[in-house]
């Protein structure tokens, strides 16, 4: 018997924790807003679009580091495994149309998932037809439901998110632990779960289509999936949408740090102009290691080698310049010290 849309409802309880968290949200949300903090800077908007396609890829084991990643989106060969490079020009187009496509029409998510699969998988664009799990290694973590039962349990879940009532906060993560759940594809489940999220929180607030939040749900990996896990055991998908608020939250409070620069011992102006990057003449690594130094301003090198693929005299070259060119200032001792963006 076909289940109409309208019965179906996924398991999750609201939370003192969910309220907090929207409450947080919502004013940092706020705060972003009215800051043109991001739609303010064409070159943050992009630099956060290639920082989610690069951790949304590692997530699922894509190695190019971010700085291959770039170069691979602007137009530039870059040698690695021809399906990582694949998977960053299909995932960079699939983003490009995110802002055109509606959350709740199973067409646009098929076509999305033929756009971001395309030449990885003969199935892209179409659900699966046959049984699949979830491993760790070799052992079976979710066996996801019958193939038959995708269709249907797709709409019905794109039916409840498009007429709920429940705030689109939750709304948007009960959506990817059930889309995870479901597996509807033979491959690139994990990528479409969090870019339909984007998608859908974008529709409530665009400033989050320009949020890589999957930034940071590379950095607490196994808490995501330890969370994807406990919805699959019980059933139930509360502590998942804990876990993703509180990943929601931090993502804004980075955004917002990056924007907000502070003043050390009074030698940084208030003054600064917003728009200096966009006129200061910085190379291509000059903006890698400074969009890492935005992120955590007490990162080392050794830390800035391993998540740009330079390598130290490049690392060394490019701060020496960027001290030069008065965009950073390094403020105590070498080991610790701290970086601060005079932005």
């Amino acid at each position: 018997m076909k289940m109409s849309p309208s019965v179906y409802t996924p398991p999750f309880t609201i939370t003192n924790a969910m309220i907090d968290r929207i409450a947080t949200i919502s004013e940092l949300v706020g705060t972003l807003s009215t800051a043109g903090a991001v739609n303010k800077s064409p070159y943050l908007r992009r630099n956060n679009r290639i920082r989610t396609i690069h951790s949304s890829l590692a997530i699922e084991n894509n190695t190019l580091t971010l700085a291959q990643v770039t170069a691979i989106i602007n137009g530039q060969h870059v040698l690695g495994p021809p399906k990582e490079i694949r998977e960053v020009t299909n995932a960079y187009e699939a983003y490009d149309l995110l802002l055109t496509l509606n959350p709740y029409r199973v067409e646009d998510l098929l076509k999305a998932h033929k756009i971001m699969m395309m030449d990885l998988v003969h199935e892209s664009g179409m659900f699966r037809t046959t049984s699949v799990g979830v491993f760790a290694g070799t052992q079976i973590v979710h066996m996801a439901p019958p193939a038959e039962l995708v269709p249907d349990q797709v709409a019905n879940l794109l039916a409840w998110c498009k007429s709920s009532d429940v705030h689109p906060l939750i709304k948007s993560c009960v959506f990817h632990v059930e889309f995870e759940f479901i597996h509807p594809f033979v491959d690139g489940n994990g990528r479409m779960g969090r870019m339909w999220q984007t998608l859908i929180l974008s529709k409530w607030k665009p400033l989050f289509a320009w949020i890589p939040v999957e930034s940071l749900i590379e950095k607490y990996q196994e808490r995501y999936y330890a969370a994807l896990g406990d919805a699959g055991k019980t059933g139930n998908c509360t502590v998942f949408v804990e876990f993703m608020l509180e990943v929601l939250e931090r993502s804004l409070k980075e955004i917002r740090k990056m924007r907000i620069y502070e003043t050390v011992n009074d030698t940084v102006s208030d003054t600064v102009n917003e728009n200096v990057f966009e006129t200061v003449n910085l190379s291509e690594k000059e903006r890698f290691v400074l969009m890492h130094l935005r992120n955590n301003e007490n990162i080392t090198i050794q830390e800035l080698m391993k998540k740009t693929g330079y390598s130290r005299s490049t690392i060394t070259r490019s701060l020496a310049s960027l001290k030069e060119k008065n965009v950073v200032a390094r403020y105590g001792s070498d080991k610790t010290g701290k970086w601060v963006v005079l932005s």
